[in-house]
């Protein structure tokens, strides 16, 4: 029997997966990865931590699974999206930390860029709202301030690439320098409709076009990994952001489909088909997984801290020791008693875009305790995903059906049910909520025909439970009521 296996580089673990020709992952491997945060709002990471943490979770997986590189029929990368990694490309050494894609060190820059002539063009060509979110202010930064950094990128001596282009660098010993358009769609340098980098952006951030990846199809035969690190020269054959891969594995290929997942941040996804979405409601047009030159296009709304406020409640407060732990605590009591939790630690994402807005309790009492405090946070993530879903349905004119969830917070099941019930519609979760490393495998496993197409795979997918809203609609209103009230608050 052979494997496809999922390369998932996410902003705190770098997984690897393996999954065989039904579908069904055989065995999994983590290693955690670290951030820093040198400054308040600046968020950064290793760039050679990354790779090494990456290649060791393949190595461990394919040990604990006794599995041979040579069972591999092909290899499919995810990764976290707009992290931003420059390198020397003579010596393979980067010059600079990468830049994670929660850092707001460049949002004055986006912020007046925004406000000038440039930004609704900006808006235009890539279908992104100007923020310090996306790629293309990072390379700036970088290029500004690391001595030689830009000429040396105008030499052609410097490469970029968003983190799916760096393991597949280093994969591939250097051989191919390439991304797909999920990934290229998010670094604000690419027409979206076109599907190339546009040389009005690079002139507007300075960017040389000689350090950019080429842009390839999310299902697609990249070039093979270099023996010396998997074992053997295995295709590379599948990549996709991770909110485009998670789409995928939760088999949304077609328009009105949608999900969402809860991971460090919060991503909901509807796709449309080779429509390109026109937001009025401050997401985000992307581009989703393709099978070819063809665009096929997704809405998107970006929550930047929903797991990570329950990561703050165990590292910083001490209120939890493991995330797992706060299911218990929210049951335990009826409610908030009027708390709520505002995780803007880095700013506020969709759709507000405000980088000055701060994390905040709101509506604390003498009778506030852990309780209260651990479940608002629970809470601010659907609240946040409630955000997201009024905007997209605004935008798009259809009324969810059903949103369908992934990724680690998905497990917790108090969580699943408030969404629900501050959402007034069903939630389904998947057998497998390891979704981003799925699709991943999916566009893998298509392109080199482990596979015979996207309708087989779409037949894998299955619900594990679906949970239906059982809060009143007064209620709910109510508690959303107090939620932006809230929000308001965090923002001035």
């Amino acid at each position: 029997m052979r494997y496809v296996l999922a390369l998932d580089e996410g902003t705190t673990s770098a997984r690897a997966a393996l999954y065989d020709n039904e579908g069904n992952r055989v065995g999994i491997a983590s290693v955690p990865i670290e951030c820093a945060y040198p400054h308040p709002g600046w968020v950064e990471q290793d760039a050679e931590s990354l790779w090494l943490a990456q290649w060791n979770a393949a190595r461990r997986l394919l040990d604990q699974a006794s599995i041979a590189a040579a069972d591999i029929a092909a290899i499919g990368i995810t990764n976290q999206r707009e992290t931003t990694v420059i390198w020397d490309r003579a010596t393979g050494r980067p010059i600079n930390p990468a830049i994670v894609w929660q850092c707001r060190r460049t949002a004055d820059a986006c912020s007046a860029l925004a406000k000038s002539e440039h930004g609704p063009r900006v808006t235009s060509l890539t279908g992104l709202v100007v923020d310090a979110y996306f790629s293309a202010s990072k390379i700036q930064w970088i290029l500004d301030n690391v001595p030689d950094a830009r000429s040396k990128a105008r030499n052609g001596d410097l490469l970029f690439g968003t983190v799916d282009t760096w393991l597949t660098w280093r994969l591939t010993n250097g051989a191919v320098h390439a991304t797909d358009y999920s990934n290229a769609s998010r670094t604000m340098l690419m027409n979206i409709e076109r599907g190339g980098w546009d040389s009005d952006l690079l002139s507007l951030f300075d960017v040389p076009a000689a350090m950019l990846p080429e842009i390839r199809p999310s299902s697609y035969v990249f070039g093979e990994a270099d023996p010396q690190f998997i074992g053997a020269a295995v295709p590379i054959s599948g990549i996709a952001g991770d909110q485009q891969a998670a789409l995928a594995g939760q088999a949304c290929f077609k328009p009105g489909l949608s999900k969402n997942t809860y991971g460090t941040g919060c991503f909901a996804l509807m796709h449309t088909g080779t429509h390109r979405p026109v937001s009025k409601n401050q997401l985000v047009a992307t581009r989703a997984a393709s099978l070819s030159d063809v665009p096929q296009y997704a809405v998107e709304g970006s929550v930047f801290v929903a797991g990570a406020a329950v990561k703050w409640l165990r590292d910083q407060l001490g209120f939890v020791t493991t995330a797992a732990e706060t299911e218990a605590i929210a049951t335990s009591i009826a409610d908030t008693r009027g708390v709520y939790l505002v995780p803007a630690f880095v700013g506020l994402g969709a759709p507000y875009w405000d980088g000055n807005a701060r994390a905040i309790y709101t509506g604390m009492s003498f009778a506030s305790g852990r309780p209260e405090l651990v479940r608002a946070a629970l809470e601010s993530i659907a609240y946040q995903t409630r955000d997201l879903v009024e905007a997209m349905e605004a935008d798009s004119g259809q009324v969810l059906e059903e949103l369908r969830v992934d990724g680690g917070a998905s497990a917790n099941n108090f969580l699943m049910q408030f969404q629900a019930d501050v959402l007034g519609k069903p939630i389904v979760r998947p057998a497998d909520i390891e979704t981003t490393a799925l699709g991943a495998a999916y566009l893998a496993g298509v392109a080199v025909g482990y596979w015979e197409s996207i309708n087989q795979v779409e037949q894998f997918w299955r619900a594990e439970r679906t949970f239906e809203p059982r809060m009143s609609a007064s209620r709910r209103d109510s508690l959303y009521s107090g939620w932006r009230d809230a929000v308001a608050r965090a923002r001035s």
